[in-house]
């Protein structure tokens, strides 16, 4: 669904357009919908640290870790992350292949290690710009503009390469109803998975009543 919303090829327009839009998409770079965000947790006014995982999204880093990892004292110098801020972690896997750009959903402020990348969007709809980094769209870009860098667990690439990447950038409203579209879908893809696991409990729970049934015949 993202790769039609979203194709890879640039030129090619989008395969799924809602009822009543027909204007072309614009092109826009991320350094005109989005500022960087160079605010630091100054006075250790926050002490919440929050991590971008690839699989679990912005969460806090005691939920992730269980623990704090970072030093109170290393606080200062980490990077103030505000409620719709996004985050891009360096940081690569089989999942997040130049590494994941996920959106503060957590309805509160907390602090990121200056290793992070935080960006502030604006004159753009934020679920719109999340679900668009989701898609494998924006990856052809970075694997132009960058590389894995010294580590081969971190992709490398500068500030100012990466606010210029491109963004396809619909009318305000139809960025609205795409945001709300692929948001349900989320919603409706995480309620099957839910229920195939209580189906797989389910069944698991029958096999075992059954093999210890007839366990107890043999006996």
């Amino acid at each position: 669904m993202l790769e039609k919303m979203f194709p890879q090829n640039e030129a090619k327009k989008p395969e799924i357009r809602f009822k009543g839009f027909n204007d072309d998409w614009e092109q826009c770079k991320l350094s005109d919908i989005a500022d960087k965000v160079t605010e630091k947790n100054a006075g250790l006014q926050y002490i919440e640290t929050l991590t971008n995982s690839a699989e679990f999204g912005i969460i806090s880093q005691r939920d992730f870790f269980d623990h704090d990892i970072s030093k109170m004292a290393s606080l200062d110098g980490y990077y103030v992350v505000r409620n719709e801020d996004f985050v891009y972690n360096p940081r690569i896997s089989v999942t997040a292949p130049v590494g994941p750009i996920n959106r503060n959903k957590l309805g509160r402020t907390g602090v990121m290690s200056p290793l992070y990348t935080v960006f502030r969007p604006h004159d753009i709809d934020t679920t719109y710009l999340e679900h668009f980094f989701k898609s494998n769209y924006w990856h052809s870009f970075m694997n132009f503009n960058g590389d894995s860098g010294a580590r081969s667990d971190r992709f490398s690439i500068k500030d100012n390469v990466f606010f210029e990447m491109s963004i396809p950038t619909p009318d305000i409203e139809e960025q609205r109803r795409i945001g709300r579209y692929l948001t349900n879908f989320d919603h409706l893809i995480t309620l099957h998975q839910r229920e195939l696991e209580k189906m797989k409990y389910i069944k698991k729970s029958m096999l075992e009543k059954m093999f210890v049934q007839e366990n107890r015949i043999i006996h």
